[in-house]
C-alpha cells in the first residue's frame, strides 16, 4: 500500500531529488494539472485507481506534505493512445506528443519498467486545493 497522511493517499511524483522537486514546483505553481502512472504499479501495490473527487497529499522527498490536490479525472489508456491534450496538461514543457512519449518511455525504462505501445497508462487530472506559499491547513485534508 502507498503511504497515507491524514487518511489520504499520497502522490509522490517522479523520483526523489531534483525531478520530484521540479514536478512539485510545477504543481504548486498551477502549471502541472495531470500525471501519468502505470496500471501495473497499482496491482503491485494493491491499490485501487484514484477516483474523481478524491484528495491526495502531494509529498516531498521526505514524504512530508507539500500540498493537496483533488482528482478531476482518471482514464486508463494504452501508452500509444495518451492524448496530446493530456500530455500538455502535465506541464513539463514537452513540445509534442512524440517528445512526451520519448521522455516518459525513457523515464520508465530508467526506473526498471519499460513500456510498449500497449502498456496501460493511468492518466490522472487534478486541481491544486492547497499548498505553495500559503502552506497547507489541516482542514484541507478532508473532503
Amino acid at each position: 500500500m502507498w503511504p497515507r497522511i491524514g487518511g489520504l493517499r499520497t502522490l509522490a511524483l517522479g523520483t526523489p531529488g531534483e525531478l520530484r522537486t521540479r514536478l512539485n514546483t510545477l504543481v504548486l505553481a498551477g502549471v502541472k494539472t495531470a500525471t501519468a502512472g502505470l496500471l501495473t504499479e497499482y496491482a503491485e501495490e494493491g491499490e485501487e485507481l484514484e477516483r474523481v473527487g478524491e484528495r491526495l497529499v502531494l509529498v516531498d522527498d521526505r514524504d512530508a506534505l507539500a500540498g493537496v490536490v483533488e482528482v478531476t479525472g482518471v482514464e486508463v489508456v494504452p501508452f500509444a493512445e495518451v492524448s496530446w491534450d493530456f500530455a500538455r496538461s502535465e506541464g513539463e514543457g514537452d513540445r509534442s506528443i512524440e517528445e512526451w512519449r520519448a521522455g516518459h518511455a525513457a523515464y520508465w525504462a530508467r526506473v526498471g519498467t519499460p513500456v510498449t505501445d500497449d502498456t496501460d497508462v493511468v492518466c490522472i487530472r487534478f486541481r491544486l486545493v492547497s499548498g505553495g506559499a500559503g502552506g497547507v491547513a489541516t482542514g484541507d485534508l478532508g473532503p
